[in-house]
């Protein structure tokens, strides 16, 4: 774990430079056991329960798999959902670590899709409380949305250019987690196969995410795209983000002056309607209203699930560039 804290908002401490990064830890398989399964009630007000890691195993919502040996985690597709309750039995695990200048690369088989549904892979600061040190989000988007977004969420005064040097399209400038009902400054991608069921009928692919002393990049790759770069497909020991060409997502160095980002907690979850699935769920093309589906058609769930084949955090390469 490197202690470190980004260079993105002005006046916060300095992080390392390096253009290379090493390898610091891979999860596969039963690794992801060792994270945290966390119960508390859904802070987007999704119609979720979330379960402890005991009953998330013993109803097979978090398994390996037996014939890829991915680890998958998902919502649960056998019971309605009692008036009282939650909401619907799902997951959301928090890394026992926590990263500050990293690369974070993600090898995904499948996310989880369909009408209801809020999933993210994202990092949060551990020390909070939140937003002061900062929240991104990797992969993102409701219901039916076909392309990712990825977006930060910041406290006060803090903008990013609405143009700049990436891939994606600006969906929003401002960062501030009070502004427009925490929308964040959020980046869309330009690929169709970035999220849902596009994704996933294309076997996956691909998400790295750098924080460094230029700031936050993330980008994309479908499984067979002739652009994946060699050392991420492979897992080198090394790798240089430098040399991947721009990102579909990028927030520059000191466009704002909110807290810094100190070091994240990585987390994936999964939840149901809530504040932005709920508000998009009657555009979305969905039937009836979003509460109700959750608690009344389980087997609607059965394409909303996670399968992580691997997760690589590379720290900065204190040995030299690459």
């Amino acid at each position: 774990m490197l202690a470190a804290i980004l260079v993105f908002c002005l006046g916060s401490v300095p992080v390392l430079a390096s253009t290379s990064y090493r390898i610091n830890n891979t999860f596969i398989g039963n690794d992801f056991f060792t994270w945290n399964w966390e119960t508390f009630s859904d802070p987007t007000h999704g119609r979720v329960n979330y379960v402890d890691k005991a009953t998330a195993m013993a109803t097979n919502l978090s398994l390996v798999s037996e014939t890829t040996r991915n680890f998958i985690m998902r919502a649960d597709t056998q019971n309605t959902v009692l008036p009282g309750q939650r909401g619907r039995n799902s997951v959301r695990i928090t890394s026992p670590s926590a990263y500050g200048d990293s690369v974070l690369l993600l090898d995904l088989w499948h996310m989880p899709t369909g009408c209801a549904t809020w999933p993210a892979w994202w990092t949060v600061s551990k020390t909070g409380p939140w937003p002061h040190g900062g929240e991104i989000d990797i992969i993102e988007g409701v219901n039916r949305n076909v392309r990712n977004l990825a977006s930060l969420h910041t406290t006060a005064n803090c903008s990013m250019p609405k143009t700049r040097e990436q891939k994606g399209l600006t969906v929003s400038t401002d960062c501030d987690a009070s502004y427009n009902d925490n929308q964040g400054c959020g980046v869309e991608f330009n690929k169709t196969s970035s999220y849902g069921d596009g994704f996933n009928s294309n076997g996956g692919g691909y998400y790295a995410m750098r924080r460094g002393t230029r700031g936050i990049d993330i980008w994309f790759w479908p499984r067979d795209d002739p652009e994946l770069p060699r050392q991420l497909s492979q897992r080198l020991p090394d790798v240089n983000p430098d040399i991947w060409g721009d990102p579909d997502a990028t927030f520059p160095t000191g466009a704002c002056n909110c807290d810094p980002f100190d070091d994240h907690s990585i987390v994936f979850d999964l939840t149901f309607c809530g504040d932005w699935a709920g508000s998009a769920y009657p555009a979305s093309g969905c039937p009836s209203d979003c509460s109700s589906f959750v608690d009344n058609n389980p087997k609607e769930f059965v394409e909303a699930y996670w399968e992580v084949v691997a997760l690589s955090v590379y720290v900065p390469n204190l040995n030299g560039t690459q």
